[in-house]
Parts: C-alpha cells; structure tokens; sequence
C-alpha cells in the first residue's frame, strides 16, 4: 500500500516523502564499554541517595569489569551484532521491542497501553453547540456527525499525500528522520494472540476503503474512499452514509452484542473470548467481521452522550478544568465503562453529541508522536461550510453496511455473560484510574528561552524532578522518551532523566541557605546535562535499550551479577514516565497510563505561551494523587520562574523562595 522508494527527484525540487528514508543509517550497536560506562554514571543520584556513593559505584564498576572481561559480555555482544546481521533494518525494532515491550504484555490496553489525545474544539461548531456539557443517551446531533465526516476526511486527505509523496520527510538539526511510522497509522489492527499478541497485515486496497464505525455498540462498516479511483469521498457524501449508519442504529429493535467491550480486557481473556466467537460461527461470519475491523482505515466512535464533568478533590489556582477532565475520561476509556470502543485498532476517533472529539491509539505500530502530528494537521483547518448543504444531510441507504455477529441462541447466553464479566473487569479498571489535565499559561517556551535561557523540555524535565520530590519525599528512576528516529525504522531510547545534576538543584531548592544564584547555576546545570543526555540516546548513545537486548541474547543456563543487582532493577523502576509532543498547540490535552502502579504517567506539550500536562496515577495505590501532583508541577514552575527571575543576575548572597 505504501512504496518506500522513489525515483530521484529533479535538481531543486522539494523533497518527497520517503527520498530519505532508504538512506538512514542503521541504528548502531554501542561498543560495549561505552553502554557500561554510560549505565554506571547513571547510577551516582541513586547511590548519593543511599550514602554509598563510593563504595557502591566501585561495586557497580567491578560488576561491569568482570562482565566485559569475563567473555559473557563479548559473547552476547557477538549474538547481538549476528542479530543486526539477519535484520533488514535494525537489531532492535525489527526484532525485539515490538514482541517484549508490546505484544507479550497481557495486561489490557485499556489505560494500560494506548495512549489518548484531545482535540481543540472546531471553531466553526456554533458556541451553544459546544457548550452543552452534559448529555446523557440523547440520540446524536447535526454538529456531532458534520465533524466526524469533516475528521474524516481530513485524516484520509493526510494518508492520500503520504502515499503519493506530497507530504515533506520530517526532520530534526541533526538531519532527516525516519517515515516509515507513518506507514503503520491506518488499516491495522492488534491481535489477540496466546502468549504473545501479533498486528494484522496491511490488506489490499480494494479491502481497506472503510471505516469501522460504532454506534451504540453496533458496528457498521463504512465506505469513504472511492472505489475505482480510491480517492477520499466528499466530506458530504461521508457525511450521509454516518446519518445512514446512525438512523439504522437508532432503529434498530435488537440489543447490540457489546463485542468491542471485550477489547478492554486483559490479553489472554480477549484471546480465549475471540477464538470462542470464532467457534460458535460455522458461517465463518464472525472471521468476516473481524477481518473488515482489522482492515478498516481507522475506527470512528459516534457517542450518544457528552460526558458531563465529575467532581473531583479541589486545587488552588485554578488547576481543575472539570469539562477538560471529562474529555479525558471520555477519550482515555470511554467513560465509566468501555463500550462502544474497538481497543485494537491503531486508531480511534471519538466524537461525542456536541461535536467534542479526541483519539486513542494502540502504541505497538507507532509511537504516538506520529500520529499527534497527522492529528495536528487534521484539525488545523475546521470545518468548511462550503462543503456541506446548509442542513444536515440526508441518510445514505448505499456505502454503508452492518457488521452484525453470527452467535446462534444456544450460545448467545454464553457469550453475553462472557462481555459482562469483561465489562465488569473494564470498569475495574476505568475506576481505578486518575486521569486529569494542568493547562499552566502563565509562560511557555519563549519565555523559558528568553530568561531562564535554557532548553525547554530540560526546565520542564527538572520541574518533573521538583514536584515529584515534593510529591513523595523522595527520587524515582525517571523515563522520557528519546526519538531515535534519524535511523532507519527507529523507534525510541530512554533519557534517564534522574541525574545527579537534578538532584543536586532539587535538594539546593529545598535548602533555605542557598542562594539564588547558585540555584540558577544548578538548574543551568542540569538542564545541560539533561540536553546532552537528550542528544546521545537519540543519536544512538543511550544505553538501556543496549543492556536490554544483551540481556535478551541469555541462553538458559547463562546470567551474571550485573543484572541480578538489585540496583540495575531499581534504576529502570519507571515510576516517574514521562513523554513530550511537541508544541500541542491544536491539542486540549493528552495522556497515557502509569507504567509503574504506584507511579504517574505524565505527557506534556509546551507552547510559546502554555505549557500542558497530561498526568495520569492509580487511585489504589496509597501514595499518589494526581489532583496533589498537579499542585506541585504548579508549584515547580512559578518556583522556578522566580529562580530564573532573581538569580540570573545575582550576585549570589541573594536568598531565592520556593
């Protein structure tokens, strides 16, 4: 469906999509050494905070010794690099992440997994429209099914540019990066699969022209592309065969079997679930329905509801935003229970009754990166009336058509208690969850640039650092992620963000004798270190995804004192998760999952004027409260700017406050 080779463009012509893509590098495999080297400095902040520093780090450097120069290290390095040899584009992404950071993960994808994001509200939806905040099954509106189709086909516009080429290869300072992600945004899906879950392939063009759209738990598959042409519909025509799906759906006399709710499940109790619907349809029906699912382009949700806002604890300074809020819940779950939702599908629009829409995406194809930035062009232009009659369209009968499920009555029974006891599970796992949003716009980037003068996701790295000592008293193992995209299929490289530069401007900003100047000079500091730790993992550098696959490159029998150190698993205990999508401008928020139950899952976007948090906890676990730790970035950042403001130019007996 895609063709990564192009032919070589004319002298001055702007390049195409994939030009650059054939040739990137290959991601390198780190000498040995330098992966050891990097791992045992990592490890000083943890080992200041035990007060074994010296002892310690001489322990970690004799582990390391002997681990390279005991033959284990170089024998796994030699299997390692045999890897890289049979891999047709890199030893990591082709081989290993998928399968261990992804698919062999039996927890469900729901919060767990998938990522969400929230869109801006479309401008050109009427003000009364979209300030209904509250609706419960109130049937489906004009403005709600306009903006789906206009979503639509915006998204396929973007896929239709990135097949021909149109769309420019994305880059960095430090040259092209990889598109081949962009490959795997539409027409795919996440199987369930014993023991190790797998992606379903691309399918022939002819069988990928559809959405896959949910109604009350009904699923319909829609046509938006042209079928001889395969050009993207009109966004009118699109919009007549949603009003033709939604009147059927509301017509309908039959209840829905819930199916897209067992999507929510863990993995293995979804595998056993799908294979036994595949069993109880002799017609093969059911193979049928999942393969146009698996197929479609992406799925659409029409919500018969806009979710109203919850209460929730109180914060000062204006820090809880309860509409936000209930977008979040609505786009990261589906709201209190996980209906009308396909989990699988790498994407998933959601557009509830007064035109508020948002996405979430399966993470194993892509990181989510990529798709914020097709989103981001997505919604950049809002609806135009030009294209639609000044009244709602009238219903397709033609282009759309029923996926309804083959379970005979004998089994029917069976079946529903099976969706119930995965709803149930579902909900377990929606009310465990603590997703919220901190809009701070008090200053962005420009103003960080300016005055703290420093590098953005830096500041806002040791702010993280600030608020989560606050938070908990103490330091956690911090992961943000590293795009290694400027190698051919790279994915991602861990910024260990917990250095002993952060830690040293924590503890200056909590001691009451230290001046402002040196706490200027200590966030300097850090920041430095944080940018240079930035550039080495994505420029190849970094060193766990390194251990990582030495460690998978074990055969059974071998091991060594190196990866049974308490201290090598507590220094990858991602309690602090952390990830940026660039300036979120077009965004109304976005979020994932802790990966740590007693930790936070924190995204963010920073703007010339706003910074954005997307923070997300347990509420079983004891120790964490997203509504607390908003509180405490907030603080972080308004200590910070005061920081910057008086030490800058101090003269270093002036007292900073925090």
């Amino acid at each position: 469906m895609f063709a990564l080779s192009t032919p070589q463009r004319a002298p001055g012509a702007k390049p195409r999509t994939f030009d650059e893509t054939r040739n990137l590098p290959r991601l390198p495999i780190p000498t040995l050494q330098s992966s050891l080297d990097r791992y045992v400095t990592s490890l000083r902040p943890f080992l200041l905070e035990s007060g074994e520093l010296d002892q310690g780090l001489e322990q970690r450097r004799e582990l390391a010794r002997s681990f390279a120069e005991d033959g284990l290290g170089t024998k796994l390095q030699a299997r390692l690099k045999d890897l890289d040899e049979i891999s047709p584009h890199n030893w990591l992404d082709d081989t290993l992440w998928l399968k261990k950071a992804y698919h062999e993960w039996r927890v469900p994808l729901l919060i767990n997994s998938n990522w969400w994001l929230l869109f801006r509200n479309d401008p050109t939806v009427p003000a009364p429209i979209v300030a209904v905040e509250e609706q419960g099954d109130g049937g489906f509106t004009e403005w709600q099914v306009r903006r789906a189709a206009w979503l639509t086909a915006r998204f396929l516009n973007f896929k239709a540019r990135i097949e021909s080429g149109d769309i420019l290869p994305d880059s960095s300072k430090a040259g092209p990066l990889d598109m081949y992600q962009y490959t795997r945004l539409f027409n795919l899906s996440r199987l369930p699969l014993p023991a190790c879950d797998g992606s379903s392939l691309l399918p022939p063009l002819e069988k990928g022209r559809h959405l896959s759209v949910l109604i009350r738990d009904f699923i319909y598959e829609v046509e938006v592309l042209d079928p001889s042409t395969l050009d993207v519909l009109p966004p009118d025509v699109i919009e007549q065969r949603l009003w033709g799906a939604v009147e059927d759906a509301i017509s309908r006399k039959d209840e829905p079997l819930r199916i897209g709710v067992m999507t929510s499940d863990g993995r293995d109790e979804w595998c056993v679930n799908r294979e036994h619907l595949l069993s109880v349809s002799p017609s093969d029906k059911n193979r049928k329905v999942f393969e146009s699912i698996n197929h479609s382009l992406f799925a659409l949700s029409l919500d018969s509801h806009t979710l109203p806002p919850a209460q929730a604890p109180s914060v000062s300074a204006n820090l809880l935003k309860a509409s936000v809020d209930a977008h979040v819940q609505n786009c990261s779950s589906g709201g209190l229970t996980p209906r009308n939702r396909w989990m699988d599908k790498a994407l998933s629009i959601f557009v509830e009754t007064n035109a508020r829409a948002g996405m979430m995406g399966e993470h194993s194809p892509c990181d989510a990166l990529l798709p914020s930035l097709v989103i981001d062009y997505a919604i950049a232009e809002p609806i135009s009336l030009e294209t639609f009659p000044p009244h709602p369209c009238p219903p397709s009968s033609t282009g759309w058509s029923r996926l309804d499920w083959d379970v005979p009555s004998s089994a029917r029974a069976d079946v529903e208690a099976r969706i119930d006891a995965a709803e149930q599970r579902g909900i377990a796992v929606i009310a465990d969850s603590e997703p919220s949003q901190l809009h701070f716009e008090e200053f962005g980037t420009d103003w960080i640039k300016a005055h703290a003068k420093v590098a953005p996701d830096a500041f806002i790295q040791q702010v993280l650092q600030i608020a989560y000592h606050a938070d908990q008293g103490q330091f956690s193992a911090t992961y943000e992620t590293a795009s290694t995209r400027m190698f051919a299929h790279g994915r991602t490289e861990v910024i260990r963000s917990f250095s002993e530069d952060a830690r040293a401007l924590v503890l200056a900003l909590e001691d009451a004798s230290s001046s402002s100047a040196t706490r200027y000079q200590l966030l300097v500091q850090a920041c430095k270190t944080h940018s240079a730790l930035t550039r080495d993992s994505s420029s190849g550098k970094g060193s766990d995804r390194h251990l990582f696959g030495l460690k998978l490159m074990l055969q059974p029998g071998e091991t060594h004192p190196l990866f049974e150190d308490e201290l090598f698993a507590r220094s990858a205990e991602w309690k602090l998760s952390t990830s940026s999508l660039g300036s979120g401008e077009r965004f109304r928020g976005t979020g994932f999952g802790t990966v740590w139950p007693d930790g936070y899952g924190i995204n963010y976007t920073a703007a010339k004027g706003r910074i954005q948090f997307g923070i997300e906890s347990k509420k079983s676990a004891p120790n964490t409260s997203t509504h607390r730790f908003k509180q405490h970035v907030h603080d972080a950042l308004t200590g910070l700017k005061r920081v910057c403001e008086e030490g800058a130019g101090a003269g270093g007996e002036q007292k900073a406050r925090l």
